[in-house]
């Protein structure tokens, strides 16, 4: 079974218009409150935060809701910009 189809969290048996939340569901949502509580720390807006370190502001958008999970590379480069986020401006400025 795939994580997609792999249920984390059961459908609530009395309400028919809720669903089953998937495992692979459960991660998005959970890397999209990392960087949105990473942001937050931050002080920065989606768009700040985005400028800031070359991600798009649609996909961090996409990524806080959990529609998307980040590549492998971001977040990499995500938990670079949580452990040192000003040595990352710092590198960016350089240029």
């Amino acid at each position: 079974m795939s994580k997609e189809t792999t249920i984390a969290a059961p459908a609530y048996p009395d309400d028919p218009e809720d669903s089953g939340i998937s495992v692979a569901a459960l991660e998005r949502a959970n890397m999209g409150r990392r960087i949105r509580v990473l942001r937050n720390r931050l002080g920065l807006s989606q768009i700040e935060f985005a400028e800031t370190f070359g991600i798009p502001a649609n996909s961090i958008r996409q990524y806080e809701i959990g529609r998307y999970m980040p590549p492998p590379a971001v977040r990499a480069y995500l938990k670079v910009i949580e452990a040192e986020p000003d040595k990352v401006r710092q590198v960016i400025a350089a240029g």
